[in-house]
């Protein structure tokens, strides 16, 4: 028995990486998935229908049950499909994980549009579009009486969160969004039945490797025998426990890294200063340097 039997799942972004690890815990808890990836390049260009298909096939022949997809889920059509295939092939959606990403790293007065763009609609963009697909379907159950206990979990970063890089303002950006997003979810969702959260994961995966100055950090080897705080492995078993039906946490953004789990929390004030009347800018002058 897995914690996770008689769920249904959809993990975007699951043909390799995090998102693979995820599919594949996900299903060896008892959960049936879908793996939906587009199956293009660090960038988001070309498609291809190969990885998906090798972590069904990874979980089929482990005894578990999935189906592989390809939609864009950045496609507001694409995600529609996405979430009709899962109901139609499992007969409903209990969990959501969103995973899919790539990067178009460029420097602020460097980067052109379609480098903004192509980030923001794959990752920001393509959060929302299937939450909204599977908030709708939530929402329909509920209406009809029908119990939900389903969990979303978005995949933020420390890019977005704690630790902005320079050279990512797209991916800062999107990420930065999806953490808010999560939180206005957990609020929105929750009288559905619905739970709500995100993990900023850091692990070796092709796009980390891509990262400037980050790259050679994830690609150090790991001496044979040595725990390698760098393997998605290790993010997923929070995704799963978040995902389980007995878990009652939500709201909540976690930064994830080898055997560190961090809650994080958002903008928060931390010193403030006063007028008894309008702001004249000689005070601020004077007073606003101080204050952070």
């Amino acid at each position: 028995m897995g914690s996770l039997d008689g769920r249904v799942a959809i993990v975007t972004g699951a043909g390799r990486g995090i998102g693979r690890a995820h599919a594949l815990l996900l299903a060896a808890e008892g959960a049936a998935v879908v793996v939906n990836d587009l199956g293009g390049n660090n960038e988001g260009v070309g498609a291809d229908a190969g990885p998906a298909q090798q972590v069904v096939d990874e979980i089929i022949a482990a005894g578990g049950r999935a189906v592989a997809d390809t939609a864009d889920i950045a496609a507001w059509a694409g995600a529609k499909a996405l979430v009709e295939q899962v109901i139609t092939t499992f007969g409903g959606l209990d969990i959501l994980v969103n995973n899919a990403g790539i990067l178009r790293d460029a420097f602020i007065a460097a980067m052109d549009e379609a480098q903004w763009d192509a980030v923001i609609a794959v990752h920001l963009k393509g959060h929302f579009a299937v939450l909204h697909h599977a908030a709708a379907y939530w929402k329909e159950q509920s209406k009809a009486s029908r119990q939900v206990a389903a969990s979303v979990i978005n995949t933020a970063s420390a890019s977005g969160t704690f630790m902005p890089n320079p050279g990512q303002a797209n991916y800062g950006a999107a990420k930065a969004g999806i953490a808010a997003l999560t939180q206005v979810a957990a609020l929105e969702l929750e009288r559905y039945g619905v739970r709500a959260n995100a993990i900023a994961p850091v692990a070796r995966t092709r796009l980390t490797l891509a990262t400037p100055g980050m790259g050679a950090v994830f690609a150090a080897e790991v001496p044979e025998g040595e725990f390698d705080a760098f393997a998605p492995e290790n993010i997923s078993p929070i995704v799963g426990y978040l995902a389980s039906e007995e878990c009652p946490i939500t709201g909540k953004v976690f930064a994830v890294q080898g055997g560190a789990i961090s809650a994080l929390d958002g903008w928060t004030a931390t010193a403030t200063i006063e007028t008894d009347g309008p702001w004249q800018l000689a005070d601020l002058a004077e007073r606003l340097p101080g204050l952070g």
